[in-house]
């Protein structure tokens, strides 16, 4: 017999909670509530929903093919039949059509006039998408430390995929001392450049960054957002700050335009060295959700330090508890950086309050059309 638990401690709204639970936990009071029409609305809304959560690696699994074989691409220009996939895909016909018709199931196709196959309403924003797509193919190193999670929640997961991915969270003498190497940073640089217009747009939307002279990007990359925040203020001064090998590589890429020379490289560790003086605007694009508070606090320091008299700081990244996409803070982006092994995803009341222990004042939320990419907090010294 079960241990009935002591709700003598529990408010008037917690117990009328718990009686819900429970009722709704009865397998009679469900089969009751599937027979009665208004509720049994509900009760399919809220067991198509459950019927998601638990099949969403499948569905990834489904996205991912499609990304491998160019499907969304292939069907850019207009429908196509199954034969003519085929020849474009080169997968055999049987478990084509079974991809295909998967992604029928859940929006990414659509079955158009004389049964071919075209784009739906989820995979058309996927046509030529970069950015999502590497994205997309990155989440199978992620799924291999989720493959226990029982394990990684433990902290008794070794040799982590996605930590050796990132070497800078690594505290292994030899994985920093890499860092200077270009070949050991290009992979996951070249997933931030290619990724980063996800949240570059939105910034560069959210603010106008004409009203400055010098803007500093720290940990900037290769330059993919100094380079489109040029389209926007192509007078703007620019300077990059990153670690050795990521700097090298991004000199090397600016070499290819002639308005990108101008752009001022530093390479360093910004834990440790200071940031480079002259700029009146800095900002940390998907940098600080990378770290703990200790370090981020270390980070803002640096930068205020770094700013004159009314400079400002512009921070922008996917955070926790963002309106209408909770899960994205503390469901995707908890997991993902529990797996690589260093930060955490803040709301944005617990990052102003990490800047304001170090100085900085006038905290500003930048309206941002995407939320879900990147919130935009400003603020100023």
């Amino acid at each position: 017999m079960p241990i009935e638990q002591d709700q003598s401690e529990y408010g008037l709204l917690d117990r009328l909670f718990i009686y819900k639970d429970k009722l709704i936990a009865n397998s009679r009071f469900q089969n009751t509530v599937a027979k009665i029409p208004f509720l049994r609305r509900i009760a399919k809304k809220r067991a198509n929903q459950l019927f998601d959560v638990m099949v969403g690696f499948v569905y990834s699994q489904i996205l991912l093919a499609c990304i491998r074989l160019n499907l969304f691409n292939h069907l850019k220009n207009g429908p196509l039949t199954l034969e003519a996939i085929k020849n474009k895909c080169g997968l055999e016909q049987a478990p084509l059509k079974q991809l295909l018709d998967a992604a029928v199931s859940i929006d990414l196709l659509e079955i158009r006039s004389n049964q071919k196959f075209g784009l739906g309403k989820l995979g058309a924003p996927l046509v030529e998408n970069s950015a999502l797509a590497a994205m997309i193919e990155h989440h199978t190193v992620l799924y291999e430390d989720l493959r226990d999670p029982l394990l990684l929640l433990s902290g008794k997961l070794k040799n982590k995929k996605l930590e050796k991915f990132w070497p800078y969270v690594s505290n292994d003498l030899e994985d920093q001392e890499s860092l200077k190497d270009q070949d050991r940073v290009k992979g996951y640089s070249d997933l931030m450049s290619t990724s980063l217009p996800l949240v570059a747009d939105q910034v560069v939307s959210a603010y106008d960054f004409s009203k400055h002279r010098c803007l500093l990007d720290v940990g900037g990359g290769q330059g993919t957002f100094l380079k489109r925040v040029h389209l926007q203020s192509p007078r703007l001064e620019r300077m990059l700050f990153d670690l050795p090998g990521v700097v090298n590589l991004a000199a090397e890429n600016f070499l290819a335009n002639s308005e990108d020379q101008s752009i001022k490289v530093f390479g360093g560790d910004f834990f440790k060295d200071d940031l480079p003086s002259g700029a009146d605007l800095i900002t940390l694009i998907r940098v600080i959700f990378d770290h703990d508070d200790e370090r981020v606090k270390i980070l803002l320091k640096s930068i205020f330090k770094a700013l004159p008299t009314g400079g400002k700081l512009l921070i922008a990244e996917p955070m926790a508890e963002t309106p209408e996409h909770p899960p994205m803070g503390h469901a995707y982006f908890g997991f993902y950086l529990m797996a690589m092994g260093r930060g955490r995803p803040r709301t944005v009341e617990e990052i102003s309050h990490l800047a304001l222990h170090v100085g900085f004042k006038n905290i500003d939320i930048l309206h941002s059309d995407m939320p879900i990419n990147a919130q935009v907090l400003l603020l100023s010294t």
